[in-house]
Order: structure tokens, then sequence, then C-alpha cells
């Protein structure tokens, strides 16, 4: 007989912070999690804190992932990674902090697209002009 998981099922009670954003699918890994911990691109209560702190619901946690800053509060604990829909009800992001995201997601792509892309490899051809402009001749 098989037993159904809700966010909120998570066991003793306790999880640890790593272990909570590699739930919350904030990193692929466990250890991504925890090398953001450890580098302070993690923040809980604006203080830097170790992996191995156990989150409790409420928490008001800071990420800085890929140049793009999260602002979320803790809703539920779990400690068994799920699909990214139930994911999602572990945490609730501020809307000003999503607001912001997007917009700097939306200079991040612009700035993307108006720098262009090299042809690729270059040709033989190629190589002798730079090596000609690099020899000064």
């Amino acid at each position: 007989m098989s037993r159904q998981h809700s966010p909120a099922d998570e066991g003793d009670g306790k999880v640890r912070l790593d272990k909570w954003l590699w739930v919350a699918r904030f990193y692929k890994t466990r250890q991504l999690a925890h090398e953001a911990l450890e580098l302070g691109r993690v923040t809980v209560g604006g203080e830097r804190v170790k992996a191995s702190r156990v989150v409790k619901v409420g928490d008001e946690l800071h990420l800085r992932i890929n140049q793009l800053d999260y602002d979320i509060e803790v809703l539920a604990l779990s400690s068994q990674r799920r699909s990214a829909s139930e994911a999602q009800l572990l945490y609730a992001e501020s809307e000003a902090s999503r607001l912001a995201r997007e917009e700097k997601q939306a200079l991040l792509q612009a700035g993307r697209a108006s720098f262009p892309h090299g042809a690729g490899r270059p040709t033989k051809k190629d190589r002798r002009e730079i090596q000609r402009f690099k020899d000064g001749t």
C-alpha cells in the first residue's frame, strides 16, 4: 500500500538548509546548495549561515543565483525531492522580488541579444589575417 506524501511531511520536523534548497529546486544538487551557502550567496534573516542550519517555517531567505536575487519565505518543510509543482508549495517569493528578478532577466537577455555571436571557427584566411595583425605587418 502506497502512502501519499504532502509537502508538510518532514519526518522529525528538522531539515538542513542545504537539503531544503535542493528539495525546493533552487539548486540541481545538494552539493551546489552547500557551496552557495559556504560562499555566502544564501542568507537567512540577513545573516550568513552554515549548510547544517535547520530551516523553520517562516524563515526569510535571500538567494543569489546566476546574477538573480530571490527573497523567499519558507512555507513548508520537506526532506524528499518531488516535482517542481510540489516544490513551489514549499516557499513564497515576495512580489517585489519577483518583479525585480523578471526585470533583471529581461536586461540580461537584451544584453545577450545585442552581442553578436562569432561566425564560429576562423578560416585559414582569417587565421593568416590574425597572424599578420599580431606580427604587426
